[in-house]
């Protein structure tokens, strides 16, 4: 008996053939498994040092979660954690904290594009995404004034992991944070800020001579 001939709607054909030219999604296994350098790459310019050592969640507390996993730290001493759901929080060393990314691939992707994604945030006057994306250009050339290889790093980087861009990681972070629903608290019970702050970038001396 011959196998029975099936005909696919041309839709569903694109569908396949769109996923088929589409890289797996960069995990945490994936990024330990790479070399050395795009774990130096990671950490500078793109502020993100891999660490799995659970001691790092001593300091706070997730509500509903027993088990923290920690993946990573940043200098300025915050952490990243894999939640459950496989959502990436970002905690900060200054009792603030919220969701950055959907999952592993979009955090470096994000981290990758804008390496600069905490000034977002801060330059967003209060959670505004139209002042997050008016920050971005000012904060990319002052960015590549001060990392004179971030342009090869992130080459290097999406190169080794595969990565590809971002739809629109500014606009993805604004709503990974203002949807964020998970409590963080320090170990006195108090629950840290979300992530926004209230600056906008004009009211930076820095940036104001990258603004447009």
């Amino acid at each position: 008996m011959s196998p029975r001939t099936v005909f696919l709607p041309e839709a569903t054909k694109d569908v396949i053939r769109r996923k088929a030219q589409t890289a797996m999604p960069v995990d945490l296994n994936a990024l330990l498994a790479a070399n050395d350098e795009v774990a130096k790459k990671l950490r500078r310019p793109f502020g993100f040092q891999i660490d799995t050592d659970p001691h790092q969640a001593g300091w706070f507390t997730i509500d509903g979660i027993a088990k923290i996993r920690c993946i990573g730290g940043e200098g300025a001493g915050g952490v990243f954690v894999l939640l459950p759901d496989q959502r990436i929080l970002y905690i900060s060393s200054e009792a603030a904290a919220g969701v950055i990314a959907t999952d592993f691939n979009a955090f470096i992707q994000l981290i990758v594009t804008h390496p600069y994604w905490q000034d977002l945030l801060h330059f967003s006057g209060g959670g505004k995404l139209s002042e997050m994306q008016r920050a971005a250009p000012a904060l990319e050339a002052s960015y590549l004034d001060e990392e004179e290889e971030l342009d090869e790093a992130r080459d290097f980087v999406k190169s080794e992991l595969d990565l590809k861009d971002p739809v629109d990681a500014i606009a993805a972070l604004h709503r990974a944070v203002s949807t964020s629903n998970v409590i963080v608290r320090s170990f006195d019970d108090k629950p840290f800020r979300n992530l926004f702050n209230t600056f906008t970038a004009d009211q930076s001396p820095s940036l104001r001579d990258y603004l447009e």
